[in-house]
């Protein structure tokens, strides 16, 4: 069965994605996540998320899914250390240096490779697992013959994102923020400048580098048939309405193994 993993960037967004059948949450804590302007959780919260969810029985994952310098190091450690020392379930990781401060401070916690990192191929999945990399969040540009052809392959566990807004270039490795407003992708500021319209004369206002957001909801049967571990809703920016809406969906085509009408319906208008 597929995982469902559904984001939580507040503690209510972190409950309605529970209420609403994630088996698990991906949530960021402090400054070292891609997330910076969402609620997110202080140490304190995250005790409190983690107790709230493992009695449900619902993992949480640990976004450390950030570009870290080496003065900031040890403030990442400390992260790591609080996070497993009160039962973490996986640690979501952009940067190579975190992966091996992980594997360091905490080696009994998996750590799964962001889609910050850009895996698109065999070889950099097989590279994540000769790391110790345990899951692979694979780039969300590929096609369903590469994401067949990568689990077919692959000695660790694939996670797919299957909602949510894409990135105009490969997730993380557009610097088009940091040069307009000095708002690192990779550093969790994002401005999303892609968003904006660009032209002029008769092109302007147009938006030619805002792409459609992804739902992959109809072929949740062939992401698992293909060997998908787990499949990833966007959204750490997004309300609980939202996170409650599409989490709910997403369980109930898992299930059924299928998706209607209506739902699809709902999640457009929800968007």
């Amino acid at each position: 069965m597929l995982e469902l993993l559904a984001p939580a960037g507040s503690m209510e967004a972190l409950r309605a994605a529970v209420q609403n059948g994630a088996d698990a949450v991906y949530l960021g804590c402090g400054a070292f996540n891609a997330r910076q302007s969402a609620k997110n959780f202080t140490p304190q919260t995250l005790v409190e998320a983690i107790k709230y969810c493992h009695v449900r029985g619902v993992q949480v994952h640990l976004t450390l899914n950030t570009l870290v310098s080496d003065r900031e190091m040890t403030e990442a450690g400390e992260l790591i250390r609080h996070a497993a020392q009160n039962n973490i379930d996986a640690f979501i990781v952009q940067d190579l240096g975190v992966v091996q401060l992980c594997r360091q401070i905490a080696p009994g916690v998996p750590i799964h490779g962001s889609t910050q990192m850009t895996v698109h191929s065999l070889p950099g999945v097989l590279l994540c697992a000769a790391m110790g990399i345990k899951r692979v969040v694979l780039s969300r540009e590929l096609s369903r013959e590469e994401i067949r052809y990568i689990c077919a392959n692959s000695p660790i566990e694939i996670e797919v994102f299957v909602h949510g807004a894409l990135c105009m270039c490969y997730s993380g490795q557009c610097y088009m923020s940091g040069v307009i407003g000095r708002r690192s992708g990779n550093r969790g500021q994002c401005a999303q400048p892609c968003r904006l319209p660009y032209g002029y004369g008769r092109f302007e206002n147009k938006h030619p580098l805002s792409l459609k957001d992804n739902c992959l909801a109809p072929y949740l049967r062939e992401l698992e048939q293909m060997g998908v571990a787990s499949v990833k809703l966007e959204g750490r920016m997004k309300r609980p309405e939202y996170v409650a809406t599409v989490t709910g969906i997403y369980r109930r085509a898992i299930d059924a193994g299928r998706v209607t009408r209506g739902q699809m319906d709902r999640l457009e208008a929800i968007f």
